[in-house]
């Protein structure tokens, strides 16, 4: 499975931003045709992004596609035209503010139907954004329902109105937290969309970081969300993917505790001894398992 550290949004109307960030760093890059798109716009970002995706090289990256919410009047050509243009180059569909099961429902059939027609033998996949209070409390529903769902994604700044949390910009945690809030006011949210994604299988993606000239603020955000479980962040700029990538990528010393604590195993497992401790701390399969996790991740 390929990694999903950076997700780069860039509009779908925009194509010499799919060309640059075709050339990034980013592990996937997303051509939006949602909230980055004016209603001036939507049917030539639509055909630009299967444009882009079918002239441009994509060497190592996974291609995702935004569509509009599926409760607009875009959401169904969207998909046709993706998919019936370019679904044999896309790798993932990402569905915005989903608030139940039939959202999914919906564009898992629409997808199936597509496929079948232009005679694509792989299943696109679904990645599904909580955005609302009403996504939040079915989120366990939509995490289960389809096998193409590969991800949920945490839309911070829909989900902060749905609840009525005041927010400055897209930013969300990491923005003024300690000022705010007596703790992290979004810990709830983000450790539910974290639980539910790795109680199915699936990859948690956390929301961008909306200023994207404050290096600082994108590393704390991004430490946050690492820490809590997510395997991922968007970016909404080029500048913001190094640092995202860094993130959540083992350091140097994670790696180093890693292949020390499962050597430490071993050789325990060789010596017949059930206990070993490391640097004065007990391993369990639980240590284990975590530096195994390191490990892989350190060579994707």
């Amino acid at each position: 499975m390929k990694r999903t550290r950076s997700i780069l949004s860039v509009p779908g109307h925009q194509p010499k931003m799919h060309e640059k960030a075709a050339g990034s760093r980013a592990d996937v890059v997303m051509l939006d045709l949602e909230d980055s798109v004016p209603l001036s716009e939507k049917a030539s970002a639509r055909q630009r992004a299967v444009d882009s995706v079918r002239r441009l090289e994509w060497p190592d990256k996974t291609v995702s596609c935004r569509i509009n919410g599926v409760d607009t009047p875009f959401a169904h050509v969207d998909l046709v035209d993706l998919v019936a243009g370019a679904g044999d180059k896309i790798n993932s569909i990402v569905v915005p503010k989903v608030d139940n099961a039939g959202d999914i429902h919906f564009v898992d059939r629409l997808l199936s139907g597509v496929e079948s027609r232009m005679g694509i033998h792989r299943r696109i996949g679904i990645e599904a954004s909580i955005e609302s209070a009403r996504g939040m409390a079915a989120i366990a529903e939509i995490a289960r329902a389809s096998g193409r769902i590969t991800s949920l994604v945490f839309g911070i700044a829909d989900y902060s109105a749905s609840v009525g949390a005041p927010l400055i910009s897209i930013s969300g945690h990491g923005e003024q937290e300690d000022d705010i809030a007596a703790g992290h006011r979004w810990h709830f949210a983000m450790s539910r969309v974290v639980m539910t994604a790795k109680s199915v299988g699936i990859r948690a993606i956390d929301a961008p970081y909306g200023h994207f000239r404050d290096m600082p603020g994108l590393e704390k955000s991004a430490r946050m969300s690492r820490h809590m479980g997510f395997d991922g962040k968007w970016a909404i700029h080029p500048d913001q993917i190094d640092t995202i990538n860094a993130v959540f990528s083992p350091t140097k010393e994670e790696l180093e505790r890693a292949r020390k604590v499962l050597a430490a195993y071993e050789q325990a497992q060789k010596e017949g001894r059930g206990a070993v401790a490391v640097d004065g701390r007990m391993v369990d399969q639980a240590t284990i398992r975590l530096a195994e996790m390191t490990i892989v991740q350190s060579n994707k």
